[in-house]
C-alpha cells in the first residue's frame, strides 16, 4: 500500500504576511499599509466565518466583530457581503494555485506525478483547511462560484493531461477517458478529506483519514495501470 505521511491541522491564529511593494515601486505609505492590513484582516475574518460556521453566518456585523473593525471599514476596504464572498474565494484560489502549480510542473513517470498531485492536494487541505473547505463547499454567490468552477476546470484539465501523458507511454490504460477520470479522482479525494469536518460520529480522525487516503491512492494507481 502506498504510504502517505500527512501533517497535522495547524492553527490559523496568525494572519498571512502582506506583500511588499514590487521592485521599482515607491514604498507604501503608513496610511496605505494600514489600509492593506485592515483589508486583509477583514478578508481573514470572513474566510474563517465561512469555513467554520458556513455562509449563512457571514454578516457584516459578524465580520466586523471578529476583525475588530467598524462596518464602514468593511465597505471601504472590501465592499458588501457579495464582495466579501468573492474576496474569500479569490484568496482560497490563490492559495491552492501556490500548491498545485508546483505539483503539476514536476517531471517523472505518470504514476509518480499523479501521486504527487494527490498528496499535494491533501497537504493543501491539511495546511489550509479554511481555504480547502471554501473550495469544496463554495458560497452560493454566482460570481464566486463561476470563478471556482473555472479553477476546477483548469486544475482537472492539468490532471487529465498527466493521465494522457501516461497513456502515451503505455503506463496508463488506454480505455479510460482522461477528463472524466480526472473529475472522478478529484471528487473522490475531496469526499474522503471532507470526512474531517463531519459532525459527531461521522467525523474521522487524522490517523483514520490517512489510512483511507492511502487505500484510495493504492486502489486508484492499480486501476490506472496497463494490464
Amino acid at each position: 500500500m502506498i504510504s502517505v505521511t500527512l501533517c497535522p491541522m495547524p492553527s490559523f491564529d496568525a494572519a498571512p504576511q502582506l506583500h511588499e511593494a514590487g521592485a521599482g515601486s515607491p514604498p507604501l505609505t503608513r496610511t496605505q499599509r494600514r489600509a492593506a492590513a485592515n483589508r486583509q484582516s477583514v478578508i481573514d475574518a470572513a474566510r474563517e466565518i465561512v469555513a467554520t460556521e458556513g455562509t449563512d453566518a457571514l454578516t457584516l456585523e459578524a465580520v466586523a466583530d471578529r476583525a475588530d473593525v467598524a462596518i464602514a471599514t468593511i465597505y471601504n476596504r472590501v465592499g458588501n457581503r457579495a464582495s466579501l464572498l468573492m474576496a474569500v474565494a479569490e484568496q482560497a484560489m490563490e492559495e491552492s494555485r501556490t500548491y498545485m502549480d508546483a505539483a503539476y510542473a514536476a517531471e517523472g513517470a505518470a504514476e509518480e506525478r499523479l501521486l504527487l498531485v494527490a498528496t499535494t492536494w491533501v497537504r493543501f487541505a491539511r495546511e489550509r483547511p479554511h481555504e480547502f473547505r471554501i473550495l469544496v463547499e463554495p458560497a452560493d454567490e454566482p460570481d464566486a462560484v463561476a470563478r471556482l468552477a473555472e479553477l476546477t476546470r483548469t486544475q482537472n484539465a492539468k490532471l487529465a493531461d498527466v493521465i494522457r501523458a501516461g497513456m502515451a507511454t503505455g503506463a496508463v490504460r488506454p480505455d479510460l477517458e482522461p477528463d472524466q477520470l480526472a473529475t472522478a479522482l478529484y471528487a473522490s479525494l475531496n469526499g474522503i478529506l471532507a470526512l474531517a469536518w463531519r459532525p459527531g460520529e461521522l467525523r474521522y480522525e487524522v490517523e483514520v483519514l490517512d489510512r483511507l487516503i492511502a487505500a484510495f491512492l493504492a486502489m486508484a494507481a492499480d486501476g490506472l495501470r496497463t494490464r
